[in-house]
């Protein structure tokens, strides 16, 4: 065995270790961890860092930051451990939000920074997981978007409908309040290095354009410590709280699903549903947090009255959207009333705008090269809303795609690109048909 692979089985060694300690002893606040934080320990955090991220404020590139690779750990866990490292401003760029008419602020960390976060987190998550509820599903090792949304699938099945509670919390990343979110972090960590890190990287400035602030609340969306975080945060905010308060109150079945800061709550009962919508907007304040008043609802989803024996897929009631995905009631091929997903209506429009703008930007690229850009966008496309019963969706967005590419190099050169030209172009250089990735009963 190398040094290297040996230093990986001892790292998994250490973190089994702290994980099982988390376990056994749940109300244990964690006093010594940085001294896990050595050479060791930054080699692995530097080779599980995304290397092909923007550069942050200081412009440095994953790979020149890997040109003096042990100098700049040494350097780095130098600082740390004397104190004297400083979280250098973030980065803040805009993005369209789903919607088209506005943008949500991401916060892009230096190169060096997203290095040390990540061995932060290393230390953090195998404490933090032995916490989490089986609801939580964001950003957690061995779990996805589309267990959560299995998960609120099975949910709405098992209880044959009921009514169904959206919450979005208006600008959570932005509106955190720091000190609020030091005494939750504190209750089960409790290490002056790593908190001081925290509170650092919490108060870092905010560099846009050329103006830098420094925000009293919020943490930086984007940081590799960010979801970690919010999944703190908002374990204490809802998780606990729904365990622990709600559920022995109420009448009926009810459940949670939570992605970050994504929640749907599903009851059986609407005087239920009713009593929890109406004390969310206390309960979220209590913690600095306000709910947005037009898009936390509470809806009847219940499970239509159909006949069996006429099949087809016809929809029926309420819907909701939850991950991308529009959630409605159908009709599965035996005739039964079953809940189905389409793509919503702003992740297919947020899609498609991307296409169109990628394909604008490389309009004059080789065709193999645009066709294999494409291909890698509507493979990824695939990967998460082909469902079942999506086939719809994601056919059309197929055709899309392919009107898209047709329409830019009709625009690239003065001789006619007629429709029979770009099939035969679609012939050679084909685009990657739609098919079902994810399969669940219907």
């Amino acid at each position: 065995m190398n040094e290297t692979s040996s230093s990986v089985v001892e790292i998994s060694t250490k973190l089994q270790r702290i994980a099982k300690l988390a376990h056994d002893a749940p109300e244990l606040a964690f006093t010594t961890l940085a001294h896990h934080l050595d050479l060791a320990w930054m080699r692995e955090a530097y080779r599980r860092t995304r290397k092909d991220g923007a550069p942050g404020v200081d412009g440095q590139s994953a790979h020149e930051y890997a040109e003096h690779l042990e100098e700049n750990l040494e350097r780095l866990l130098t600082r740390v451990k004397s104190g004297t490292y400083r979280a250098p401003p973030v980065r803040r760029v805009h993005i369209p939000k789903a919607d088209g008419s506005q943008t949500r602020p991401i916060g892009i960390p230096t190169f060096e920074d997203k290095v040390l976060q990540r061995a932060v987190v290393m230390l953090l998550e195998p404490i933090y997981e032995q916490d989490f509820a089986p609801f939580s599903y964001g950003f957690r090792p061995g779990r996805s978007a589309h267990q959560a949304l299995d998960a609120l699938r099975d949910s709405i099945m098992g209880m044959r409908g009921g009514w169904v509670v959206e919450v979005d919390i208006r600008k959570f990343f932005d509106t955190v309040d720091h000190e609020r979110f030091r005494q939750v972090v504190s209750r089960r960590v409790r290490d002056g290095v790593l908190l001081r890190l925290i509170g650092k990287w919490l108060n870092a400035g905010v560099l846009e354009g050329l103006e830098l602030s420094y925000p009293g609340v919020g943490t930086p969306q984007g940081g590799v410590i960010s979801p970690l975080l919010a999944n703190v945060f908002l374990h204490e905010v809802v998780d606990v709280w729904f365990a622990s308060e709600v559920q022995p109150r109420l009448s009926g079945r009810a459940s949670l699903v939570r992605y970050a800061d994504d929640m749907v709550f599903v009851f059986e009962r609407e005087d239920d549903a009713k009593r929890v919508f109406e004390v969310l907007p206390k309960r979220f304040g209590k913690y600095g947090l306000t709910l947005h008043p037009e898009k936390t609802r509470m809806l009847k989803f219940a499970r239509p009255p159909w006949d069996p024996p006429s099949g087809g897929d016809d929809s029926g009631g309420d819907s909701f959207d939850f991950l991308g995905f529009t959630h409605h009631w159908a009709r599965s091929r035996a005739g039964r009333p079953v809940v189905k997903r389409r793509t919503a209506k702003d992740s297919f429009s947020r899609a498609l705008r991307r296409v169109k703008e990628w394909c604008r930007l490389h309009r004059h690229d080789p065709l193999q090269a645009q066709q294999q850009g494409l291909a890698r966008k509507l493979r990824g496309h695939y990967a998460y809303f082909a469902v079942t019963a999506n086939n719809a969706a994601i056919g059309r967005f197929s055709y899309e795609v392919k009107q898209v590419w047709w329409k830019w190099l009709r625009r690239r050169s003065h001789r006619p690109f007629t429709w029979s030209r770009m099939a035969a172009l679609l012939d050679r250089w084909p685009l990657p048909e739609p098919r079902i990735m994810h399969r669940y009963g219907t």
